[in-house]
């Protein structure tokens, strides 16, 4: 511990790095669907192909919030689900894909799709498909969950949860997709980064990084951005497969496997920003991988960040880790505006509604829910291992260890969801 403590490397903060500055602090107006068409879409883990986990919405979607229906999947929950129009769409740990009416909660239909999954599907909206890595398709034994390998990536038919393709996948993936572009892109064990064609599955490209990639890409333009257990941080032309940066991090290992990127990255104000193994948050530049900054908390992250423009504070960071504290950092200088005591560690990755932070704690198995400029405690909710919450124009959906549950902020808003 003492020779940990000597040597850590120190914070890094080079805020004059290119930094697009937002033009306004003020909250983007919340999408809105028309009284005819339904077309309410949360296509992927982390909302929107930059990943940046923001949900705008109104003061009357926050707290307080009452439970609607719930539904007791029977698996354990890593990830949250994905919805469109009125159906959610998740994938639990022991491999059974399943559609739920977002209006009650009833089970539409489910497909075994492999033994051992860990991610968010992602939804092709165009080819009415869902895309999700099967982590392994090995029998377990003993009442154990198999080991990663011989995994796959399948596509479902929306509708039905008919398997419309199928693609080998050696090492096993929980990297949660992103479809663009008529392309699904995700990564694997064995450190390799896919590019499909998301109607049939055919290859278009494959990159190998040097090590695996757990978490999802994320894209802005025509740039993939992901990081490796090999604790590099990537740029990849989207159309190509074609490597434009990589980077390393000046994490030391410590001999506790640390420096590794476990987490799906969040792209805004032309930086990319993601939580190492190191215990240290990373800000590296869009354009050429360079470092803008490295802020240390207590313990590993393997949090995903959320990223917005918060009114009254400016662009903001916000992730939790294993210190047992929820974060939130200056999104240029990495300097931290303010840190709330959470008890226990955080592993999953928050996501903001309108003027909250969502986040769940693994050591106390419960669910908060922090105002985005205070860091104030608004909320709390005794269910919640991992990354807790997507939401609606009318509901927040939180997932707990095996339930998802629909959170009401009024007894009106249930019964216009309900007519």
């Amino acid at each position: 511990m003492a020779f940990v403590l000597l040597h850590a490397p120190a914070n890094v903060s080079h805020p004059s790095l290119e930094f697009t500055a937002p033009t306004s602090t003020a909250a983007p107006p919340p999408a809105r669907k028309t009284a005819v068409v339904d077309d309410f879409l949360w296509p992927l883990f982390g909302y929107d192909d930059a990943r940046t986990r923001v949900f705008a919405a109104d003061a009357a979607l926050g707290p307080p919030l009452h439970v609607g229906w719930t539904y007791d999947d029977g698996g354990l929950l890593e990830f949250p689900p994905v919805m469109y129009r009125r159906t959610l769409y998740l994938l639990d740990d022991y491999g059974y894909a399943k559609a739920l009416d977002a209006r009650n909660g009833h089970l539409l239909w489910q497909t075994h799709v492999g033994t051992l999954t860990a991610a968010s599907p992602a939804i092709d909206v165009t080819d009415q498909l869902l895309m999700m890595p099967v982590l392994s398709t090995n029998a377990g034994s003993a009442g154990r969950l198999p080991a990663p390998g011989n995994g796959r990536f399948v596509a479902l038919s929306m509708q039905t949860g008919h398997l419309v393709w199928s693609r080998p996948v050696p090492g096993g993936s929980e990297s949660s997709p992103i479809v663009a572009m008529r392309t699904v892109y995700f990564g694997d064990q064995s450190g390799t980064v896919y590019a499909l064609q998301a109607r049939d599955g055919q290859l278009e490209w494959t990159y190998h990084a040097g090590g695996a990639v757990k978490g999802g890409p994320a894209l802005v333009g025509a740039r993939l951005y992901f990081g490796d257990y090999a604790g590099r941080v990537y740029a990849l032309h989207a159309t190509t497969g074609r490597q434009i940066w990589a980077v390393a991090t000046s994490g030391t290992q410590f001999g506790f496997g640390s420096g590794n990127f476990y987490c799906t990255p969040a792209v805004a104000f032309g930086r990319v920003y993601l939580g190492n193994t190191d215990g240290r948050v990373y800000s590296f530049g869009t354009r050429d991988g360079a470092l803008a900054w490295a802020t240390a908390t207590g313990a590993y992250v393997y949090s995903s960040a959320a990223v917005q423009d918060t009114p009254g504070l400016g662009p903001t960071v916000y992730l939790g880790s294993y210190d047992g504290s929820f974060y939130a950092f200056n999104a240029q200088s990495g300097a931290i505006r303010w840190r709330h005591s959470a008890g226990g560690k955080i592993s999953g990755s928050p996501t903001i509604v309108g003027s909250v932070v969502y986040y769940s704690d693994l050591g106390s198995k419960t669910t908060a829910g922090l105002d985005v400029r205070t860091g104030q405690q608004v909320f709390s909710f005794p269910d919640g291992l991992f990354s807790p919450v997507i939401a609606d124009d009318g509901a927040i959906y939180l997932t707990g260890r095996q339930t998802i549950y629909e959170l009401l902020p009024a007894a009106r808003r249930r019964a216009a969801r309900s007519s």
